[in-house]
């Protein structure tokens, strides 16, 4: 998988998934569970250093309990904080 080229968009996706899960009360591993991928994958998304799949995605948002629009939503307003940041 190539990396990505907008590491603030990646950074706004852990920090959305990280948020939502904290929200719930969920962990790292009860996540990946329902989501049926890898404890340390979740972690990777959390801090950047990874994306997901379409697939993946689709299981996250249902995992936290949103629908994919709903998840991609959240992406997007933290994706919109950390651009401002950076541009002021």
């Amino acid at each position: 998988m190539r990396p990505s080229r907008n590491a603030l968009l990646l950074q706004a996706l852990g920090t959305a998934l990280k948020e939502r899960r904290n929200e719930l009360g969920l962990t790292q591993e009860d996540v990946a569970g329902a989501a049926e991928i890898d404890r340390p994958f979740i972690t990777m998304i959390e801090s950047a250093k990874k994306q997901p799949t379409i697939s993946v995605f689709w299981k996250l948002a249902t995992a936290l309990q949103l629908s994919p629009s709903d998840l991609a939503d959240r992406i997007d307003q933290r994706y919109v904080d950390y651009l401002a940041k950076v541009r002021s």
